[in-house]
């Protein structure tokens, strides 16, 4: 079966990896490296189920059980209506 972009209709796609970011009850959790397949044509992205319940698992691991990261970073939040 011929895969179909749900945005585009476009047929081609990329198998790359990515950075994924993940929220969940304003809390952030960004993974890098994230294989998916991109459409050629708008660039919307398709990650496989396993994958994002990787990353979800990964996500409860952090914030339920205190898994260590491998890096955290500082991200400065603003309000559109404040700037």
């Amino acid at each position: 079966m011929n895969k179909i972009c749900n945005f585009c209709g476009n047929k081609n796609f990329t198998e790359k990896n990515v950075n994924y970011i993940y929220k969940r009850d304003d809390k952030y959790l960004m993974v890098n490296n994230v294989p998916c397949e991109e459409c050629n044509f708008c660039g919307e992205q398709y990650f496989k189920a396993e994958v994002l319940k990787k990353i979800e698992s990964d996500y409860n691991d952090i914030y339920l059980s205190g898994k260590k990261v491998v890096k955290e970073i500082i991200v400065p939040v603003e309000e559109f209506a404040n700037l």
